[in-house]
């Protein structure tokens, strides 16, 4: 039971589909408040909605900024940030912008980060989706150092929306660019717990995933997140 309370503390259960609905966001919620989920997942526009749900309870509210491809202006993304905020987020998972990276522009990276690191006020933890599946292993390592230098709390590995997810080989990169302070997030494809306890065993101290019951009950789902 106590490993079982353990792995459930380390998910986000995750519905960020655009065509999700009031109904579905309830089931998440309610599934979250059953396993003790970290936190529930779910684009801004449900903020509200979650936060008033899960009021009283230790489940957070992660939201997602500049999703999922990270191309809005850094204005547009603290300003999504402080609303969140505003709404009852308490985690917030923010897209880095890809193409500056690629440009080797590390400089608007990092001031990307920070402006939502600045933007939190430090009301809540910021992870930084860095969408492996797009990068290098040395645009992955440049972007965890961007990330680190930003005061970000977690990196992340992506977005569950682009040209794959998690893998064990990029975890054990991230984690040894980052070392052993900042938290590392496996997100996109982890589906049973086979797939979590891998994650973890790489370095991953918190697992994104849309099939959070099913891994809790020992089982595999299909899906992208």
């Amino acid at each position: 039971m106590q490993q079982q309370q353990q792995l459930a503390g380390m998910i986000d259960h995750t519905l960020l589909r655009a065509d999700a609905t009031a109904a579905e966001i309830a089931k998440l919620i309610e599934e979250a408040r059953k396993y003790g989920f970290a936190s529930v997942c779910v684009n801004p526009t449900w903020v509200r909605t979650a936060a008033e749900a899960l009021a009283g309870t230790d489940v957070k509210v992660c939201t997602v900024i500049g999703f999922p491809l990270g191309a809005t202006t850094s204005r547009v993304k603290a300003f999504e940030t402080a609303d969140a905020i505003a709404s009852g987020a308490g985690e917030i998972d923010m897209v880095i912008n890809i193409g500056a990276l690629k440009d080797g522009r590390d400089a608007d990276v990092e001031a990307d980060v920070r402006g939502v690191v600045e933007a939190a006020e430090g009301k809540t933890i910021v992870k930084v989706i860095i969408e492996t599946s797009l990068l290098t292993d040395e645009e992955k390592v440049r972007a965890c150092e961007c990330s680190v230098r930003a005061g970000a709390d977690f990196v992340k590995t992506s977005t569950g929306f682009s040209t794959g997810g998690a893998t064990a080989e990029d975890i054990a990169l991230m984690r040894r660019t980052v070392g052993p302070d900042i938290g590392v997030k496996a997100s996109g494809g982890v589906r049973s717990l086979e797939d979590m306890q891998r994650m973890v065993a790489a370095g991953a101290t918190r697992i994104g995933a849309s099939s959070g019951v099913k891994i809790m009950e020992g089982g595999r789902s299909e899906g992208n997140y």
